[in-house]
C-alpha cells in the first residue's frame, strides 16, 4: 500500500474515534480513486498488442476500445474497477477461435483511457454507445464491478443474448460495505460514508432509489436472458456470496459455477471459467448442464 494511502487510512480511523461524519469525508476520496492504472500483465501482452484499436467519448472524456476478431456475433466485455481489457485475455483467445467478435473498453481512468475519476455510469455509457456501434450483443461478459454494470445495463434496455458474471459483485452497497470494513469503519462512519458517496455521484436522486436501482439481485434480468455465474470459492475482494444471491435471485434462469483456487483475477483464465462460457455461449443454460458444470453449481448453491 502507498505510504499516502496508508496515513489517509490512519487519519479516517482516527477521526472515526470522534466524528463518524468527518472519518466518511475522509474515507471518500479513497473509496473512489481508481488509479493508478493497470499495467497490462505480460502473459496478456500478446492479445493486448493484437487488438484493433479505436474511441468512443464517454461523458465528455476519451475512452479507448479494443476489439478481436470479425465474426458476426459480437460479445461485449467489461472489466472491473481498476482493471483494463487485456485482463480478458484468455476468454479472448477462447471465444476469438470459435469464430466471435470481441469488443472491450477501458473505463476513464483505466487501463489506457485517461482521467482520474470515474463511477458506474461511465460504465453504462459505454456500454450504450457500443450497442449503438454494434447491435444487439450476443452476450455481455463482465468481471466484478464490470458484471454490476453489465447486470444495470441489461436490466435498463441493453439487448442481449446472454450475460455472464465473472466474480461479479450484485450490488453497489457492498462495495462500500466492503470497503469500509478494509478501513475498520465503525457502523456509524460506514453509513455516513454511504450518503456522502450518493451525494457526490447522484445527487439528484435519494439515496434508497440508487441502493434499489444499483443492486442486480433486487431487479433481475430480463426473463428472457439467461445469466451464468462463475466465482471462486476462497475470493478475498469479492465473496462468492455475492454470486450466490445473484443465482438465488434469477434461480432456474442462471446457473452457478464455482471454481476452487483461482481468486478474484485468475478466475477469468481457469479451465472451468473457459469450460463454462463455452458451453454456455454454444448451448445456453443447456449446454452448461450438458457439460456437467451446472449439475455441480446447484448443488453447490444449497451448501
Amino acid at each position: 500500500m502507498h505510504p499516502a494511502v496508508i496515513a489517509a487510512v490512519a487519519a479516517a480511523r482516527t477521526a472515526d474515534r470522534v466524528s463518524p461524519k468527518l472519518a466518511a469525508r475522509l474515507a471518500l476520496p479513497l473509496f473512489r480513486k481508481a488509479g493508478p492504472a493497470l499495467a497490462v500483465r505480460e502473459h496478456d501482452r500478446a492479445v493486448h498488442e493484437s487488438a484493433r484499436r479505436s474511441t468512443i467519448t464517454v461523458r465528455g472524456r476519451r475512452v479507448a476500445v479494443s476489439e478481436w476478431g470479425t465474426g458476426a456475433d459480437v460479445v461485449l466485455l467489461a472489466h472491473g474497477w481498476r482493471g483494463r481489457a487485456s485482463q480478458f485475455a484468455p476468454v479472448v483467445r477462447e471465444l476469438r477461435a470459435e469464430g466471435y467478435r470481441l469488443v472491450a473498453f477501458d473505463a476513464p481512468a483505466n487501463g489506457d483511457s485517461g482521467g482520474r475519476r470515474t463511477d458506474i455510469r461511465d460504465w453504462l455509457a459505454a456500454i450504450e454507445l457500443l450497442q449503438a456501434q454494434h447491435g444487439r450483443f450476443h452476450t455481455i461478459i463482465g468481471h466484478s464491478f464490470g458484471a454490476l454494470a453489465a447486470l444495470t445495463a441489461v436490466h435498463e434496455g441493453t439487448a442481449t443474448g446472454g450475460v455472464v458474471a465473472i466474480a461479479g459483485v450484485s450490488r453497489a452497497k457492498y462495495l462500500i460495505d466492503a470497503f469500509a470494513e478494509r478501513v475498520e469503519l465503525s457502523a456509524a462512519a460506514t453509513g455516513a460514508l454511504r450518503r456522502d458517496f450518493v451525494r457526490g455521484v447522484f445527487p439528484a436522486e435519494p439515496e434508497t432509489s440508487v441502493w434499489e436501482r444499483f443492486d442486480a439481485a433486487a431487479r433481475p434480468l430480463p426473463g428472457d436472458v439467461p445469466l451464468l455465474l462463475v466465482h471462486d470459492a476462497a475470493d478475498r475482494e469479492v465473496l462468492v456470496s455475492e454470486s450466490h444471491r445473484l443465482h438465488a435471485a434469477h434461480g432456474e434462469r442462471s446457473r452457478l459455477v464455482v471454481t476452487r483456487g483461482s481468486g478474484h483475477v485468475r478466475v477469468l483464465g481457469a479451465d472451468p471459467t473457459l469450460d463454462a462460457i463455452d458451453a454456455f455461449m454454444s448451448g445456453g443454460l443447456a449446454g452448461v448442464d450438458a457439460s456437467g458444470l451446472g449439475h455441480q453449481a446447484r448443488a453447490d448453491t444449497s451448501a
